[in-house]
């Protein structure tokens, strides 16, 4: 976990977001083959690479990786089993064709940086999608609905739809998610899955990471005391509790 470690607490690290993911997959898939993914990731992009001209504008990109990925290769938003772990992991996504808003967008924005493009990822409220943007054109896509393309009003109608939150006025659809953002997020639902199903081992696991990267976060070291109390570490449970009421001494 240290390169994940590190794109977590470093803000000038080096390690990019798909080897993070993969290391963050690796709860859910202890031992999980690294370089077969990568491969996976690289394959991808080559395959993809001759169908696109240096000079392709922004919109022509999109069109080229959204029938790809979308139509030939059928990735597709996972609706029937959103909540499903192996939708935020990388490597699963990759093997299955089926994700979530925030991991399809990871392999797009991968697939992306291989081919030589900035996409952005847009952590919206309920919600991710990713932002095309050069010096003569900008857009966003929403990978999880097979890459459409959204306005700015599209995006701000998203936002209201998925998490009742008005955009407009807002410099959240403009501001791109750092990498650290992107992989705060990603922990926080895999941590809201495996606390549902009580996968109480891999919950520990995401919490401690949640700590290590917000060694504030008064919510993570209540939810870690319970999960290390449910296991009876009692000392462990007494001490992030302890910690807890440190952070938040009015907690009800």
């Amino acid at each position: 976990m240290q390169r994940l470690l590190d794109a977590l607490t470093n803000p000038s690290s080096e390690v990019t977001l798909d080897v993070a993911a993969l290391e963050l997959a690796s709860i859910e898939f202890p031992g999980l083959d690294f370089d077969a993914s990568l491969f996976l990731l690289q394959n991808l992009a080559d395959q993809l690479h001759p169908q696109i001209a240096d000079t392709a504008s922004g919109l022509e990109f999109i069109g080229a990786m959204n029938e790809f990925l979308f139509d030939v290769l059928q990735f597709r938003g996972n609706e029937t089993e959103y909540y499903d772990p192996r939708n935020s992991c990388l490597n699963a996504v990759l093997n299955r064709r089926l994700g979530i808003p925030i991991s399809l967008s990871v392999l797009y924005m991968e697939i992306a940086r291989r081919l030589g493009r900035q996409i952005y990822g847009i952590a919206l409220p309920g919600h991710f999608i990713v932002m095309y943007e050069d010096e003569v054109a900008r857009y966003w896509v929403d990978p999880f609905q097979s890459g459409k393309i959204l306005s700015y009003e599209d995006g701000c109608a998203l936002a209201l739809d998925t998490a009742g939150v008005d955009l407009h006025g807002s410099p959240v659809l403009i501001t791109p998610a750092s990498n650290r953002q992107i992989l705060i997020r990603m922990l926080n639902n895999l941590k809201a899955i495996y606390l549902e199903g009580k996968a109480l081992e891999k919950a520990r696991q995401v919490l401690d990471l949640l700590i290590e990267a917000m060694p504030d976060s008064a919510e993570d070291y209540r939810q870690r005391g319970l999960v290390h109390l449910k296991q009876l570490n009692h000392r462990a449970a007494k001490e992030d509790l302890e910690r807890f009421l440190q952070l938040a001494p009015e907690a009800p």
